[in-house]
Order: C-alpha cells, then sequence, then structure tokens
C-alpha cells in the first residue's frame, strides 16, 4: 500500500519526514484494525518527497502545502468513520509536527483505489477476496 507523502521544505523540521512518514503508516493501519499484522505491514511502502518552496502551490500561488496520498485496494478507506478519523488525526499531526505553523487549510489528503484484482502482493495480481484471505491469516 503505496504512500506518497509529498512536503514542502520546512513544513516539518529536516531529517523528521522519516517520523512523520511511520507515523502516518501507522495510523493508516490503526484506523483499517490491521496494527501489528505481520502479511500487511509490510506491505506498507512508499516515499517521501521534499520540494522546494517555488516548487508547491495552492490556488495556483505558491505556498507551503503537505500531501499524503495512498494507493490502495478498493476496500480500503471505505468507512466514513475510519475516512473522517484518519484525515482528522493526520492533519492534526502533521500540523503539530510543523509547529504549529502549516495551516491545516494547507494539508491535503486523498486515497486512490486499484481495480479488484489489480493489486499485486508477492508478485502475484490479487482480488480483493484474495488480500483478505491473506490478511486475515496474519493477525
Amino acid at each position: 500500500m503505496p504512500l506518497t507523502l509529498t512536503l514542502t521544505e520546512g513544513v516539518v523540521p529536516k531529517g523528521k519526514e522519516g517520523v512523520v512518514f511511520a507515523k502516518l503508516s501507522e495510523l493508516m493501519l490503526k484506523w483499517h484494525g490491521l496494527t501489528g499484522n505481520r502479511v500487511m505491514t509490510p506491505q506498507v511502502i512508499g516515499s517521501v518527497n521534499v520540494l522546494p518552496k517555488s516548487a508547491t502551490f495552492s490556488g495556483m500561488e505558491e505556498t507551503p502545502v503537505a500531501f499524503v496520498e495512498w494507493k490502495v485496494p478498493s476496500f480500503a478507506f471505505t468507512d466514513r468513520k475510519t475516512q473522517i478519523g484518519y484525515f482528522q488525526e493526520v492533519t492534526d499531526y502533521i500540523h503539530e509536527m510543523s509547529g504549529g505553523k502549516q495551516p491545516k487549510d494547507r494539508i491535503f489528503i486523498n486515497v486512490v483505489h486499484a481495480v479488484d484484482g489489480a493489486w499485486n502482493l508477492n508478485g502475484k495480481a490479487m482480488t480483493n477476496a484474495e488480500i483478505g484471505e491473506l490478511v486475515s491469516k496474519g493477525g
């Protein structure tokens, strides 16, 4: 489940980007009831991109931002309570990590869903049912 975290330089203290990435990943697992799952935890992967202030925009103007984007199977993030809880907790966390400087309205989160059957685990294209079966064994 790739997480792409894009931050404008200075939104969080330099060197803390990996800490933020780990926390966002932990929160995703928590909100899906998968904390400690031996199958799913290693599937949480991703990257951190730190861009100069001249390369991030909101409203077509240079603006310090944080972008959190998950690419997940189509069953993830479908529960409204999970959506609301995860988005709120992540927004608050990034705001706190910025020392309160990053406005919450400049922290953007979205989720992209894969078509059922178009998710790869262990070198095999898997359906949602197959993923669910595998994950249930990793409790």
